[in-house]
């Protein structure tokens, strides 16, 4: 559909509403005053309950690629939508210190195994740390092969 179809369509219905009005609005100069007055009550309960539709303008269009972003006013959140803004954040913040937390956990838990291994070994630990340890090591594993 096109738009040109759609604004034919919008002004066809217009055009039907007011001589539906029109008519309406004839007929009504001939009732009796009774249902006139009923009829005046009824509109103004009706109107006093409709919902009143608040229109406000874009103070701000942010582009970014082939998105766009209105930025309204001011916003007056209450203090629940303060509340559930934040949560995402607390949920995120929760998150990476509960990584934080597991992954130093894990590291303390490697470094202990090393150690208990190092501790419980025939060789003394100094072994480990002498260059020519290293070099019987590499040369003592291309023998065994």
């Amino acid at each position: 559909m096109s738009n040109s179809y759609l604004y034919q369509n919008q002004l066809a219905q217009d055009r039907f509403g007011l001589r539906i009005t029109a008519r309406l609005s004839d007929a009504a100069d001939d009732l009796p005053y009774d249902i006139s007055e009923r009829l005046r009550a009824s509109r103004a309960q009706a109107l006093g309950k409709r919902k009143i539709a608040i229109t406000q303008t874009a103070t701000q269009v942010a582009l970014s690629g082939g998105a766009g972003t209105l930025t309204f006013g001011n916003d007056h959140l209450s203090w629940w939508d303060r509340v559930a803004a934040a949560l995402p954040l607390l949920a995120l913040i929760f998150g990476l210190v509960a990584i934080n937390v597991i992954q130093n956990d894990r590291r303390a838990n490697e470094i202990a195994e090393i150690d208990a291994a190092l501790l419980t070994d025939d060789l003394p630990p100094a072994a480990y740390a002498d260059p020519g340890f290293a070099q019987f090591l590499n040369s003592n594993s291309g023998q065994s092969q």
